[in-house]
């Protein structure tokens, strides 16, 4: 008797793994953040604005590469400011740093239910960075546009 209570045990704690799976396993595919992609330059939302950086912040992007944003503040708002791939600022020689006086042209977009604004070209003092051509396309992407 004792040979078969043993595989009717190792069943039971089989069936009752599978029913706590199966309970489990959706309501934590509710919970799981959906991945945010960034959104897109649009030339009909372009705007020049001109304020002082409050903040430079350096946020992980697809494929491991560091993204430079700025934090804008403006007479009328504060608005994050998608510049660019990291590298592609250290390569172009300019740096931005809190109380730098920018004249930023680049679309503006709402993300993650904020104003924020995708950055086409950065004025900073004599210095001029352009960050994307007039559809938006970025510089550091040999032309090509993500899908």
């Amino acid at each position: 008797m004792a040979k078969r209570c043993v595989p009717q045990v190792v069943w039971h704690i089989a069936v009752a793994a599978m029913i706590l799976m199966g309970v489990a396993l959706p309501s934590l595919a509710q919970t799981a953040a959906p991945r945010k992609s960034a959104p897109m330059y649009d030339p009909a939302t372009e705007v020049t604005m001109k304020g002082t950086v409050e903040a430079v912040k350096q946020l992980a992007g697809p494929r491991g590469w560091a993204g430079t944003h700025l934090s804008l503040k403006t007479d009328a708002e504060t608005l994050d400011v998608h510049v660019g791939p990291s590298w592609f600022l250290t390569q172009s020689k300019i740096s931005f740093a809190k109380g730098d006086q920018i004249e930023v042209t680049g679309s503006k977009v709402k993300f993650e239910n904020s104003d924020a604004l995708i950055a086409r070209e950065i004025k900073k003092g004599d210095k001029t960075i352009t960050l994307r051509n007039a559809q938006g396309i970025p510089a550091w992407s040999g032309g090509h546009r993500r899908s």
